[in-house]
């Protein structure tokens, strides 16, 4: 005896006029939302790359501060200020693209 598999017909959900309608709404379901997303990314982009950079400069400028302190042994100063440099610069960023005039 052998394992092949027996030779019925199958019958595939794709097939048929029905079939492909069901599959065209799922099609329609999943990819219409999608799209709205993907715009509200596209109008998103600028804020949110001006957010990570609030976010990337409080953290580079903290910890550029942090290392600075185990360096000269100021222990907390140069973090403390770096946090604030880092505070002004991200909100300035944030404003400068949020407050930018389309055209």
């Amino acid at each position: 005896m052998t394992n092949a598999p027996e030779d019925k017909p199958r019958k595939d959900v794709g097939q048929g006029r029905q079939g492909r309608d069901d599959s065209d709404r799922l099609v329609d379901a999943v990819v219409g939302p999608a799209s709205g997303l993907q715009q509200s990314f596209q109008r998103a982009g600028r804020t949110a790359g001006a957010s990570y950079t609030l976010i990337g400069a409080i953290v580079l400028l903290g910890a550029l501060g942090y290392f600075g302190d185990v360096w000269l042994g100021t222990d907390p100063w140069l973090m403390v200020g770096g946090l604030l440099l880092g505070i002004v610069v991200g909100f300035y960023e944030l404003a400068r693209v949020v407050w930018r005039r389309k055209p």
